[in-house]
C-alpha cells in the first residue's frame, strides 16, 4: 500500500531506493528485506519494520513528508472507541480505515491509503463533520480494528439484549434450548466470539463454565488469553447454538460430542471450526479448533531452519525410499513441517498419498484421506490400502500404535518414501519409541533415514522490539556471553501489549549414520543415541533456540519455557 501511494506521488523514486539514498537503511538491510518480500508478498515498508531495520515512526514520518498527509502510529494512540465504532466493522475491514478521534475541525480517520478519495466520500455519509485522513500502516489499521471490535464489545452488546434466563441447562427442555439458541442476541453472541477469534488469529476458542460465570479464552501463539466473561445462565443457550451449528445432538448433555461447522470472516476467508464438547461439573465446556481452509501453509524456506538444517531436511525428504519421522508434543508444528515437505517434493510425475486425522490443509495434486475409526478406517487399515495404490510417497498423519508402525516401516523398506510423526521429547527418542511399540531393531535400523525434533517458540514483536543486555540468569541458562544483547518486546497495539507476536520453530535433525544404526541394533538407550548424534554434529533444539535468542528472534524465557530439560 505504501509503495502504491509513493508511486502515485513520486513515480521516479521507489521506496527502497529512496530509503537507501537517504541513509535510513543499508544495502544489506534492503537486500534482506527485498528477499523476504519476495517470499511473503508483503509490502516493503511493512517488511522493513518486521525485520527491525526501520521503526514505524521513522518510516511513517518519511512517507508523510512525501504525500502531505499526517502519519499516525495507531499502536501508540489511545483509540476513541465511540469514534471507531461509528462505522460498520465490515466497512472498516474492507476499506482498511478506522476513525480514531473527534476534533472540532473534523473526524480523524486512519487509512492505509489516504489518497483513496472514493473511500473518503463514503465515510462522509456516517458523520456530520469533515473527514481528516491520516496515513497508517495496514497492519496497524487491522490490529486497531481488532481492538475496536473485539469480543468484549460484541459480547457486551449482545448480553444487553438477552433477558435473564434463570433455569440451569439441566432444567431446560429441548424445545426451550432450541428456542433460546435461535434468539438473535444469542446468535450475535456466538458470532461475536467466533468472529473475534478469526480476526485475532486464534488457533483455538475455549468456552469454560466456572462456578458463577462463563469464561472465554483464545489461544494466541500457543498460549491462552482471557477475552471476556458473561453470566452463567447464558451457557445453555450458547452451547445449544454451537451444537445446532455443528449438527450435534442438542438433547445430549452428559456425554462428550465432536462436530464441526464452517464460517467466513469479514474478509470472506473460509474457516473450518472443529468442535469438542465435554461435560464438566459446572456445565458443558466447548473447545473449537480454528483452521483456515485455504490457508497457505509455510514452505520449507519459512519453517525456521538454519541453512545447514534446511539442507539436511531437504536431503532427507527427497530420498526415493525410507522413512522420515517428525517428533514433538501436540501443537509443536509437526503437521506444518510435513506439509512443507510434501510441497517441496510434489511433482506431476509422483503419486503422493496421505492418511490424516484430521486433514488440516488441502494440497493440489495430492490424494488425501481422512481417517475414520468409527467405520474401521484407521491409520493402519488406510495405510494397508495406500501401499496398493502404487504410491511413490506416503504421508501418515501420526504413528499411534505398533501395527501402524510396522506397516509404515515395511512400506519404507519396499521402495516408498514415508513421512510421519511421533510423540517423543526429542529426535533420538523416536528410535526408542518405535522399539517400545514392538518394531524390531533391525527394521528400524534399515528403514529410518532420519528424525526431526521440533518445538514452537513465540517471536518478539517487531514493532516494539528493543535490545537489552542479557541478565545473569539468562547467560547461565543458555550459555550466553557476558554483555550479550537480547530482544524484549515492550508491548504495543500490534501484539496486544504482549511483547510477542507470531511463532517460529526450533529444530534438531538426526540423520542416521552407520554408528547410530549399529547402536539401534544393540538397543541403545535414548540418552546414548543423543550423545552420539551430538558428537556427529547434530544441532540440538536448545542450541537452535539459543541461536534464535542471539539473532533477536525470541527471548531466553521463551526458549526455556518450551525447551526446559533436566540437563
Amino acid at each position: 500500500m505504501i509503495e502504491e501511494i509513493i508511486n502515485r506521488v513520486e513515480r521516479k523514486r521507489l521506496l527502497g531506493a529512496a530509503l537507501l539514498a537517504d541513509g535510513l537503511v543499508s544495502e544489506q538491510q534492503l537486500e534482506q528485506a527485498l528477499e523476504r518480500q519476495q517470499q511473503t508478498g508483503a509490502f516493503l515498508g511493512e517488511t522493513l519494520i518486521e525485520l527491525g531495520h526501520v521503526v514505524p515512526s521513522v518510516l511513517g514520518k518519511y512517507v508523510e513528508e512525501r504525500i502531505n498527509y499526517p502519519f499516525v502510529e495507531l499502536t501508540g494512540t489511545e483509540l476513541d472507541f465511540e469514534a471507531a465504532r461509528s462505522i460498520p466493522e465490515r466497512i472498516a475491514r474492507r476499506k482498511m480505515v478506522l476513525p480514531f478521534g473527534f476534533e472540532e475541525e473534523g473526524v480523524r480517520v486512519a487509512m492505509a491509503d489516504p489518497l483513496d478519495l472514493g473511500t473518503v466520500d463514503e465515510l462522509k455519509s456516517f458523520f456530520s463533520k469533515p473527514i481528516l485522513p491520516h496515513l497508517a500502516f495496514a497492519a496497524d489499521v487491522t490490529e486497531s480494528i481488532n481492538r475496536a471490535f473485539d469480543v468484549r464489545h460484541k459480547a457486551a452488546s449482545a448480553l444487553r439484549d438477552i433477558a435473564d434466563i434463570g433455569p440451569t441447562q439441566l432444567d431446560l427442555s429441548v424445545d426451550e434450548l432450541v428456542g433460546m439458541a435461535e434468539d438473535a442476541p444469542i446468535v450475535r453472541l456466538v458470532n461475536g466470539i467466533t468472529q473475534g477469534a478469526l480476526a485475532a488469529g486464534a488457533s483455538d476458542i475455549h468456552i469454560e463454565p466456572m462456578e458463577h460465570e462463563v469464561r472465554v479464552r483464545y489461544r494466541l501463539d500457543g498460549l491462552l488469553y482471557e477475552q471476556t466473561t458473561w453470566p452463567k445462565p447464558h451457557l445453555a443457550a450458547v452451547v445449544s447454538r454451537i451444537k445446532i451449528m455443528s449438527r450435534l445432538n442438542i438433547a445430549e448433555r452428559r456425554r462428550p460430542q465432536d462436530g464441526r461447522f464452517t464460517m467466513h470472516d469479514e474478509k470472506g476467508r473460509e474457516f473450518d471450526l472443529r468442535v469438542s464438547i465435554m461435560p464438566a461439573i459446572y456445565g458443558e465446556k466447548v473447545v473449537m479448533r480454528v483452521l483456515e481452509k485455504a490457508s497457505s501453509f509455510a514452505s520449507v524456506d519459512k519453517l525456521g531452519f538454519y541453512p545447514e538444517q534446511k539442507k539436511l531436511f531437504e536431503s532427507l525428504v527427497t530420498r526415493p525410499h525410507g522413512i522420515v519421522l517428525v517428533t514433538g508434543p501436540t501443537g509443536s508444528g509437526k503437521s506444518t513441517s510435513l506439509y512443507a515437505a510434501l510441497q517441496k517434493v510434489n511433482s506431476p510425475t509422483l503419486n503422493i498419498n496421505t492418511i490424516e486425522d484430521p486433514v488440516e490443509y488441502h494440497l493440489n495434486g495430492v490424494t488425501q484421506t481422512q481417517a475414520n475409526p468409527k467405520i474401521g478406517l484407521t491409520f493402519a487399515n488406510g495405510l494397508r490400502t495406500l501401499v496398493r495404490q502404487d504410491p511413490d510417497i506416503i504421508m501418515v498423519g501420526e504413528i499411534r500404535d505398533g501395527e501402524t508402525a510396522e506397516i509404515a516401516i515395511q512400506a519404507a523398506l519396499t521402495g516408498h518414501l514415508v513421512l510421519s510423526t511421533l510423540h517423543t521429547n526429542d529426535a533420538p527418542g523416536a528410535l526408542v519409541r518405535l522399539q517400545n511399540m514392538g518394531v524390531e531393531p533391525f527394521l528400524i535400523s534399515s528403514a529410518v533415514l532420519g528424525v526431526v525434533g521440533q518445538r514452537l517458540v513465540r517471536t518478539v514483536c517487531p514493532s516494539c522490539r528493543e535490545l537489552v543486555t542479557a541478565e545473569l540468569a539468562d547467560q547461565a541458562a543458555l550459555e550466553l556471553d557476558d554483555g550479550a544483547k537480547i530482544a524484549r518486546g515492550a508491548g504495543c497495539g500490534r501484539c496486544g501489549n504482549r511483547g510477542m507476536k507470531g511463532r517460529t520453530a526450533v529444530y534438531e535433525i538426526m540423520s542416521m549414520s552407520d554408528t547410530l544404526r549399529d547402536m539401534v541394533l544393540k538397543r541403545a538407550a535414548g540418552s546414548e543415541l543423543k550423545e552420539q548424534a551430538l558428537a556427529e554434529g547434530m544441532q540440538s533444539m536448545k542450541t537452535s533456540g539459543r541461536q534464535k535468542v542471539l539473532d533477536h528472534v525470541t527471548t531466553p524465557e521463551e526458549v526455556l519455557r518450551v525447551l526446559y530439560t533436566e540437563d
